[in-house]
């Protein structure tokens, strides 16, 4: 079959606006009756629009007249396609083949096999187009192509003129608010004069009931698709990963801000019994871990607006709710990478695992994010060092021991342990308020021979003293304060310690 090279033909050829029809079930065909003329129809090749007349053919004499005088004077111009040459060298044959279609009193295919032989390539092109307009009888324009292809008569050119011409006839459909059923009809039978669409004409349609504010009609539209099984040329993006419009619809939504509309799209198509294609669900993953995201700088602002007192902390229930809002988009991303994996390919693996790594990041959640790591290494997809120093911090600000034991030793088998690293660990203590293990990696750092930033340190030396006001406990203070001071970070300490029940003041210079 054809391919239809998608929408580009509707720019190069100069055709916007089309025609509204009948639209045929798959599978049925008939031989159209005057009752079946489209009414309202509109096929302009170029961008001058004009009023539109309906013209019968049979009143006019073929044998005295070019083909431009066939054809509305305010209607249609045919500058793409119709030279004086082509006026000049148009036979009878054309002008009476054009009065036999015009009468539909034989079957098309009937009538072209007749003057086969009279017709050339260019005059068949133009038969296509002369029944494409206002007041034509548009079924017989698909004939006409259905029996080009059986006799092989087919060039590109005359493809691309047939695609932009039911290219044309959707957009008709659309803007005149039709049912969704009719735009898919005309795919079916697209198909059935064998012109295959191809995804950049769904796309299209997509894009026309999105630009439209039908959104609404695009998601019935592409659920229609699935429902009925429309096959298309598939396109290749910059990844290599299958398109589809279930893809581009969740796309569409990612870049209004919609994210969680393209996730519940994913999920209401699979729950329904529909398989999407895959590439739709990593973009629904990814919407995944833009939502979360957004949740995350959300709190970061409100905790610096509570720090400045412009508003009053989060309650308890406010908390609960927003653990729960996270908990529940992560568990539909969780969902949606299962589907994936079951589709049993392993080349989407590790995308997948870097999907859930950024869901688990963008949400704190340290265990899962260090376990995703590892599943990445299993599948062959290695996390650049960053997201293993993010992951670290995170697990050192939830003091998870096992998990941040494992990252260092990794680091320190594969060489990559610096002071990057350190600082990451560092810092992450310092978040999560465990001071005493912030003053172990500090030292930890000098015994290495790095240096510590200043804010870090005296981040450190503030947390360990706020410690002791609580526990009374200076061991871990006093011996930061020694390694400081022997490294020249810091200069003597003067420590002091008043006992209250014995009134008793106990000095101590480091």
């Amino acid at each position: 079959m054809a391919s239809a090279n998608g929408f580009a033909s509707l720019t190069e050829l100069g055709i916007s606006n089309h025609s509204s029809f009948p639209i045929l079930q798959p599978g049925y065909r008939r031989i159209p009756t005057p009752q079946n003329y489209p009414k309202g129809c509109c096929f302009r090749i170029s961008s001058k629009i004009c009023n539109q007349q309906s013209l019968g053919f049979s009143s006019l004499m073929p044998t005295a007249v070019k083909f431009r005088e066939f054809l509305p004077r305010k209607a249609v111009e045919l500058e793409q396609f119709i030279t004086s040459d082509d006026e000049d060298e148009m036979s009878e044959g054309f002008f009476e083949a054009i009065e036999e279609l015009e009468r539909m009193t034989r079957e098309p295919s009937d009538i072209l096999e007749d003057m086969n032989d009279r017709l050339s390539a260019r005059e068949l092109q133009l038969v296509l187009v002369y029944f494409s307009q206002e007041g034509r009888d548009s079924w017989c324009a698909l004939e006409v192509f259905e029996w080009l292809k059986k006799e092989n008569r087919v060039d590109e050119e005359t493809v691309e003129l047939m695609v932009a011409i039911m290219c044309g006839w959707m957009r008709k459909l659309i803007e005149g608010e039709h049912l969704v059923t009719d735009v898919v009809n005309l795919l079916v039978d697209m198909d059935c004069v064998g012109l295959k669409p191809s995804f950049s004409m769904i796309e299209k349609v997509i894009s026309l009931y999105w630009e439209a504010g039908e959104k609404k009609r695009a998601i019935l539209f592409v659920k229609e698709v699935l429902e009925r099984g429309i096959t298309y040329i598939d396109d290749k993006d910059d990844d290599g990963h299958e398109g589809g419009p279930t893809g581009y619809l969740a796309w569409k939504m990612m870049v209004e801000g919609n994210y969680k509309d393209a996730v519940k799209l994913i999920i209401s198509f699979r729950e329904a019994g529909l398989k999407p294609e895959i590439y739709s669900h990593l973009i629904a993953m990814t919407a995944v871990v833009k939502e979360l995201n957004d949740v995350a700088k959300a709190l970061r602002k409100l905790k610096g607006y509570s720090r400045a007192g412009l508003i009053s902390d989060l309650d308890e229930e406010g908390i609960k709710l927003i653990e729960k809002y996270q908990l529940d988009l992560i568990a539909d991303g969780v969902q949606i990478s299962n589907w994936v994996i079951q589709e049993g390919n392993p080349a989407l693996y590790g995308i997948v695992h870097e999907r859930l790594l950024a869901m688990y990041i963008c949400a704190g959640r340290g265990p899962e994010a260090e376990r995703q790591l590892w599943e990445m290494k299993l599948v062959g997809k290695e996390a650049d060092g960053d997201l293993h120093d993010i992951v670290l911090a995170i697990c050192a600000s939830q003091k998870e021991v096992g998990a941040i034991q494992r990252l260092l030793t990794r680091a320190e088998v594969t060489n990559s342990l610096k002071k990057k690293t350190l600082l990451w660990l560092l810092r992450g203590y310092i978040k999560g308020g465990h001071f005493d293990e912030a003053s172990e990696t500090l030292i930890k750092m000098l015994d290495m021979g790095m240096c510590p930033e200043y804010l870090d340190r005296a981040a450190v030396l503030q947390g360990l003293w706020n410690t002791i006001q609580k526990s009374g406990d200076i061991s871990n203070y006093l011996k930061l304060c020694k390694r400081l001071s022997d490294a020249n970070l810091v200069g003597p300490c003067l420590i002091y310690l008043y006992i209250k029940k014995y009134r008793l003041w106990i000095m101590r210079m480091v």
